[in-house]
């Protein structure tokens, strides 16, 4: 089954499933655990430039997680990620990878929801200003709330997905954040999606 037809399929099933309770109590991180997988005087398996080199052929499309504000935050959160998914269908499961280090992430797990907004092919600006730490990303931002979680669902995204934290785990210099969808949608894109292929952004082309 394609991405298209899992989204049905998950549309069809959140219809038909009871209306959703209250957002579960926020998910926090599992503790860090030791990172090195050789010892100090093995030589890394793989050169991570050459990873990333080589990982790069692989093209993804691009989102925004957004979060609700949580108590005693002044604004939403929000950052832009690559690594997202689909997961499972029964239960709807989507996932989202992040990294360790990131300032967003603990924002995010505080509120324990979060929207994913699937951004289109013109949106590649909105991607690189939710990519930079430290500023007000929100800033000028045009942003309505998803119907559950109330984290921002961003004007223009292809397709949005409201979801709460279901579960964390540990995968490297990353975190793994499995989300269990409440309500999701797709919007208007007449380009297609934002991709994002060898280090930067792109759209779909015929096929040949």
């Amino acid at each position: 089954m394609g991405h298209a037809g899992a989204a049905a399929a998950a549309v069809r099933y959140l219809r038909s499933a009871p209306a959703p309770g209250p957002a579960p109590r926020p998910v926090d991180a599992l503790p860090r655990p030791e990172l090195r997988c050789v010892r100090p005087d093995e030589r890394a398996p793989v050169d991570p430039a050459e990873f990333r080199r080589v990982l790069g052929n692989f093209a993804t499309g691009v989102t925004v997680v957004t979060a609700p504000a949580a108590e005693g935050e002044p604004a939403p959160a929000g950052f832009a990620c690559q690594s997202f998914s689909s997961l499972s269908l029964d239960p709807p499961l989507v996932c989202f990878m992040v990294g360790r280090t990131s300032a967003t992430w603990p924002r995010i797990a505080r509120a324990g929801v979060f929207c994913v907004n699937v951004l289109g092919a013109g949106q590649g600006a909105l991607c690189r200003a939710f990519a930079v730490s430290g500023a007000d990303k929100f800033a000028g931002v045009a942003h309505t709330p998803s119907p559950v979680s109330g984290a921002p669902r961003l004007t223009g995204a292809a397709a949005w997905i409201d979801c709460s934290i279901h579960a964390v785990h540990t995968g490297g210099d990353h975190l793994i954040v499995v989300g269990r969808v409440n309500a999701l949608g797709a919007g208007e894109s007449p380009d297609g999606p934002l991709l994002f292929h060898r280090g930067r952004f792109t759209a779909l082309g015929p096929v040949g």
